[in-house]
């Protein structure tokens, strides 16, 4: 049973920073297609960033958090990482880390049925 856990989760200024993690004990994220959901309350999860796990560590990010959120992975400790950046009221939500079972990622497309693994998710809090 592959675990995907995240943390960093937490409430922040607008306007602020945020840094959310996720690690795996069974799953070395880095050599995966691993990426980040969100889910605001009353709405779809959409797709927000994810990497791919080929070594070249191509990132894709939804349009609504370009120049805001930045992608990374510590290979060596196996975690990911999520930036957040200028956080906005509209940027609130649970945030899961998923991962799919190759190391390519599906450009272009944030379908979670391309992702076979999810974590429980994060929570983050934007006050005005």
């Amino acid at each position: 049973q592959v675990q995907l856990v995240e943390s960093g989760g937490g409430t922040v200024q607008a306007g602020g920073s945020l840094t959310l993690s996720c690690t795996s004990s069974r799953y070395r994220l880095g050599s995966f297609c691993i990426g980040w959901f969100r889910q605001a309350p009353g709405k779809g999860r959409e797709g927000v960033a994810m990497i791919d796990g080929l070594g070249i560590d191509t990132t894709t990010y939804t349009d609504s958090v370009k120049g805001r959120f930045t992608i990374s992975k510590d290979n060596g400790n196996n975690i990911l990482y999520l930036h957040m950046s200028s956080l906005k009221p509209e940027d609130p939500a649970m945030y899961y880390c998923a991962a799919r079972e190759f190391s390519d990622c599906i450009v272009g497309s944030w379908s979670e049925r391309h992702f076979r693994y999810w974590g429980q998710g994060t929570q983050v809090t934007v006050s005005s």
